[in-house]
């Protein structure tokens, strides 16, 4: 490795410390994230013909920009889908779409609520996300379970479903999402051979954790849910919903049908809710705000997008693709393979229990430069190696409430510590982890 190729490696690490010891530093993520992108490429122009032997003899800047717009664009695919689906899922949310959900799941059965959460997480985090989803069942769970011991046993769950739903399916997770961007795992792929195990790895810890709930909840006081929404009749939230909804489950049969990429389906799919919405709501006026001052239309719901999470996302894909650029995630993946015999099993279990400490966006964004797509074998589209790569990042995340969004998202909203989830959640996590591992192995065994 070169001085030079060292410095950006550092810069790379630095940034990516500071990112992980957000907590203690008050420095939003996403501001090291584009600090750590810039260093990087900096770094990188002072000598690129050491990486860009075709570069020589032409005009440097005009190269690198090249290059930089190409990853650019590759980001971009990603960004804009998750722009697209942030919008779509907010206003259903807004919209009183999610209404329902907790009249379904209301029951005085503790066990019998236990599950009813468990399994409905984890489908809708497989068509949501694993974050929404994560919001979405809290507040349902705060109305529902009013004793503090109980309701922290279901947002526990909650975490490993939502994460555990988002790993089988091509739009449950950004590091899925990200990988069928990239085209190494297919919608068919990834549905057809990762919902057993991504299923089992959610099963395991509900029944562990439905052993500690006995008896029934006084539920006398709950009353049936009713939207502070007035201006939109029962009729056209459900229109909304189905939409949204079935919208975003349509966007992997858009892409096999067009063959065009995802952010297409989803930005069509985000054109036709806006749409309907206008008409909805075409005799207000665009500054109307319901009872609780939320904003109605999709022009205002734009300005409320989670900037900081889609600028995060660039800083850290595009530090990475400067780390792909120079080899050093080449060099990485091969020796990974040099340690372990080529393992898969071994490499992505790392990867996932890595995945609970760190941010699984930079380790999934790593791993496709690590490793090149190939037409045959374990590398291949829909391979055993990308298939565990999203199965163990996105479940490895459960391990440690720190390790994913979902898990972030209910310790700030349930004040849970991270030691109280690492003494009684993690082991349990971890066993469901293990066992969709181990669940994959034999259904590639029988019959793949």
């Amino acid at each position: 490795m070169s001085t030079l190729s060292l410095f950006i490696v550092i810069a790379f690490i630095a940034g990516y410390l500071f990112i992980a010891v957000e907590s203690l530093t008050k420095v939003n993520k996403a501001a090291i994230a584009l600090l750590m992108f810039v260093a990087c490429w900096t770094l990188f122009i002072i000598d690129p013909a050491q990486y860009l032997p075709d570069a020589i003899g032409k005009n440097i800047g005009n190269v690198v920009g090249g290059v930089i717009e190409h990853h650019l664009g590759s980001t971009a695919t990603t960004l804009f889908f998750l722009m697209g689906a942030m919008t779509i899922v907010e206003l259903v949310d807004q919209s009183g779409g999610f209404n329902f959900v907790r009249n379904w799941v209301k029951t005085r059965h503790k066990q019998l609520l236990l599950w009813r959460v468990a399994f409905l997480t984890f489908f809708l985090s497989a068509i949501l996300d694993n974050l929404t989803t994560s919001i979405v069942m809290i507040m349902i769970l705060r109305k529902l379970i009013p004793e503090r011991a109980d309701r922290l046993k279901y947002a526990a769950l909650v975490i490993i479903a939502a994460n555990s739903g988002g790993a089988f399916s091509p739009i449950g997770d950004v590091t899925t999402i990200m990988l069928w961007n990239k085209g190494v795992i297919t919608a068919v792929g990834v549905i057809a051979e990762l919902l057993v195990p991504s299923l089992v790895s959610m099963l395991v810890p509900a029944f562990i954790i439905s052993l500690s709930l006995k008896g029934t909840m006084d539920i006398s006081g709950i009353r049936e849910e009713n939207t502070d929404d007035e201006d939109l009749t029962d009729g056209q939230r459900k229109t909304v919903f189905c939409i949204g909804v079935g919208g975003l489950i349509f966007v992997p049969v858009f892409k096999t049908l067009t063959h065009l990429p995802p952010f297409v389906g989803i930005l069509l799919v985000l054109g036709l809710l806006w749409t309907v919405t206008e008409v909805f709501y075409r005799n207000l006026p665009e500054t109307n705000t319901n009872k609780k001052g939320t904003m109605k239309r999709v022009t205002n719901m734009l300005k409320r997008i989670d900037m900081s999470t889609i600028l995060f996302f660039l800083g850290i894909l595009m530090a990475v693709a400067c780390l792909e650029t120079i080899g050093v995630l080449t060099m990485l993946g091969h020796g990974l393979n040099d340690t372990f015999n080529g393992n898969n099993y071994l490499v992505t279990g790392i990867i996932g229990v890595l995945s609970s400490i760190v941010d699984n966006v930079p380790l999934v964004a790593g791993c496709m430069g690590m490793y090149p797509v190939k037409a045959a074998g374990d590398l291949a589209v829909d391979g055993i190696f990308w298939q565990l790569l999203a199965y163990c990042a996105g479940v490895g995340g459960s391990i440690l409430i720190i390790g994913s969004a979902a898990g972030v998202v209910v310790m700030g909203l349930e004040k849970i510590s991270f030691g109280w989830y690492m003494k009684h959640v993690s082991w349990i996590a971890l066993a469901g982890y293990l066992a969709g591992i181990f669940c994959y192995a034999i259904e590639r065994a029988i019959f793949f």
